[in-house]
């Protein structure tokens, strides 16, 4: 990174390491920043191209706005456009105040003749006193309710949409920068509204000039526009500015996050990293303080030519009104009210150009929202065939060719693969790594769909099932599980989150996942919250958080439990503890059980083998030590561990 230009290398090297450019890459480019979009479409666009594209975005702020909540947004409308009549018409007061003012005469007299239109300016003055208030009140009620309608219909969306929807990079993607979307239509709702009263105010004194003589209207123009122009290639200059320094700002965010985070500061001691992250840190904000001096000193030089170029256009308005009140064609109180309304329009045009860029940053923002709702529909689930039938009892379950390839695999996860599951019947998955056993349990529990095949529910293709009433009859009991961040009761009564959480039917899944005692122990015991970043919240270890899971599925009490793993983490009092509670199951409920530990699946009514994707072998623990091949292979060398040296 070059501190003078403000250019960025490909990466931030090791200090200390000799060559400009040789050294191990420690932060290397990042990608386009999701945030970045708005900025990015402002900076690249034209001046012409932002007004061309205003109307579009206000059009749409104004939708949401009125889906939101039409009383408050037709009353926000509605005091804008009248406080800008009340703007002219205090313009027109003022003019009568001037003209009874400076009209000859004693002045007791002159003030006498100058109250009515003292007293309709202040009438003006109160009323668009009172119109801001109910302008402020109506857009302060107005955003919650925007931000609530905006954000459940993202949710809508992300909670709806196929497990398949998070694989896709460019939905992950699109719903990062969608998640701006709330606060972009928030944004863009009341940046809408503050250019509409920069307009409103704007075309308020227009027309005020315009009654009082056209002739100043010119002299309106040539004193705001050139200040207005500078405003907005200011404005442009910063946002230009701003993207081209993204990458360090995300530099310093990652610089900062190491060096002040919990999971990182015991690495970052145990090895002496503090200097060596310091030092990165120094190299980042020297370029990023160097480049920030530099757009100051252009903004600043805009903003001085323009105000320059603006006073030198004032200059020559007050000497168009000294001609025209020499030649008689305007009064003096003419005059006086133009001075005031060329202020009254320098500070509306302040406040418009301001908004005109914030309005089209936040309106890019909110149309990567409205693409990502277009981009969810295309995965959210088919509806049931058979009007969704309720699916029944497991009798049988049928794979049947199923064949399952992700879009960024050469080769298929499942390929190809038919079994049978009888209800009551205890059935293990096991193979290597990546032989396919996950994806092929996600697709039996209903949330992948197969790109080959399909899986039949006593006899009835899945999809012909309502799918709410499928997925009730199956529990799933994940490898990679959430922490949720409630108490223990409500982690474990979420696998039935239809009925009210039963505590002694808490705790007998809790004791089934053997973690009964462990729950017991906690200082508020199953009321526990389970998250340290709330007050008197606690963490739990991987293993008491692999019980937790346990415990949902075994609260669920379906005829299909999927456990995934259910034990990688827990001690072996525990791991005991819980296949004692899965044999329990056996003959009555059906199990599908994945582990690597192939002693907890001797016990199983059938074991299938599974290596890249196919299923290789088939039968009994007995059976398949019988055989011989992959599966006698993985489990002898499993046992030689536990064997002594001889």
């Amino acid at each position: 990174m070059n501190a003078s230009t403000g250019q960025t290398r490909v990466g931030l090297t090791v200090p200390g390491q000799s060559g400009a450019g040789s050294g191990e890459p420690v932060l290397p480019e990042f990608r386009a920043s999701w945030w970045e979009t708005g900025l990015r479409a402002r900076a690249e666009t034209r001046l012409l191209g932002v007004f061309t594209s205003l109307p579009g975005l206000v059009a749409k702020a104004v939708r949401v706005a009125w889906r939101a909540d039409r009383w408050r947004t037709a009353t926000a409308t509605a005091a804008t456009l009248v406080s800008g009549a009340m703007a002219a018409f205090g313009l027109l007061a003022t003019q009568r105040v001037l003209i009874q003012l400076f009209a000859g005469g004693p002045t007791p007299d002159r003030v006498r003749a100058a109250l009515p239109a003292l007293t309709l300016l202040a009438v003006a003055t109160a009323i668009r006193g009172g119109l801001g208030m109910a302008t402020g009140y109506a857009l302060n009620g107005l955003t919650p309710r925007v931000h609530q309608a905006v954000e459940r219909q993202l949710f809508e969306h992300t909670t709806a949409v196929e497990l398949a929807a998070f694989d896709d990079e460019a939905f992950a993607e699109g719903m990062e920068r969608a998640t701006r979307g709330t606060e972009a239509a928030i944004e863009l709702v009341q940046n809408t509204m503050n250019l509409f009263a920069g307009v409103v105010s704007l075309l308020a004194v227009t027309v005020a000039v315009v009654a009082i003589n056209p002739l100043l209207l010119l002299a309106l123009l040539v004193a705001t526009v050139p200040t207005g122009y500078a405003a907005l290639r200011a404005g442009h200059e910063r946002f230009k500015s701003y993207l081209a320094s993204s990458t360090r700002r995300r530099r310093q965010w990652v610089l900062q996050t190491l060096m002040a985070e919990r999971k990182s500061a015991a690495e970052l001691r145990t090895y002496g990293l503090r200097q060596f992250l310091l030092g990165l840190y120094d190299r980042v904000m020297g370029a990023q303080v160097a480049v920030e001096l530099g757009v100051a000193r252009r903004v600043t030089t805009t903003t001085s030519i323009g105000a320059a170029v603006g006073g030198v256009a004032l200059t020559g308005v007050y000497v168009l009104l000294g001609v025209l009140l020499l030649d008689g064609r305007i009064p003096l109180a003419a005059a006086a009210t133009c001075v005031v309304a060329v202020q009254a329009a320098q500070r509306a045009l302040t406040v418009l150009t301001f908004q005109i860029d914030r309005v089209y940053a936040s309106g890019q923002f909110f149309n990567e929202y409205v693409k990502f709702l277009g981009a969810a529909d295309a995965y959210l689930p088919a509806p049931a065939r058979d009007n969704g039938l309720p699916p029944g009892r497991l009798v049988e379950l049928g794979v049947h060719g199923v064949t399952l390839q992700y879009l960024d695999r050469d080769r298929p996860a499942v390929d190809d693969l038919t079994l049978t599951i009888r209800a009551g019947q205890t059935v293990a998955l096991v193979g290597e790594n990546g032989s396919g056993k996950s994806t092929l349990a996600a697709m039996i529990a209903g949330l992948r769909r197969p790109t080959g095949g399909h899986i039949t529910w006593n006899g009835r293709p899945l999809a012909d099932f309502d799918t709410a009433q499928l997925l009730g009859q199956i529990a799933v009991v994940l490898q990679d599980h959430h922490k949720w961040p409630f108490s223990a009761t409500t982690n474990i009564a979420m696998g039935d989150i239809d009925t009210d959480a039963h505590p002694p039917r808490v705790e007998t899944a809790a004791g089934l996942a053997a973690a009964h005692e462990m729950i017991r122990e906690l200082p508020h015991g199953y009321d526990t919250l389970l998250d340290r970043t709330f007050k008197d919240g606690q963490d739990l270890s991987g293993g008491q958080w692999q019980r937790i899971t346990a415990a949902r599925g075994f609260y669920r009490d379906a005829p299909l439990l999927i456990m995934d793993e259910p034990s990688s983490a827990l001690d072996p009092r525990a791991e005991d503890a819980l296949f004692q509670a899965l044999r329990s199951r056996q003959g009555d409920k059906t199990t599908i059980l994945i582990t690597h530990r192939l002693a907890n699946v001797t016990h199983a009514d059938r074991i299938y083998v599974m290596h890249e994707g196919a299923l290789e072998q088939a039968g009994t623990h007995a059976e398949l030590i019988a055989a011989g091949g992959r599966y006698a292979e993985l489990f002898t060398l499993q046992a030689a561990g536990y064997q002594p040296d001889l």
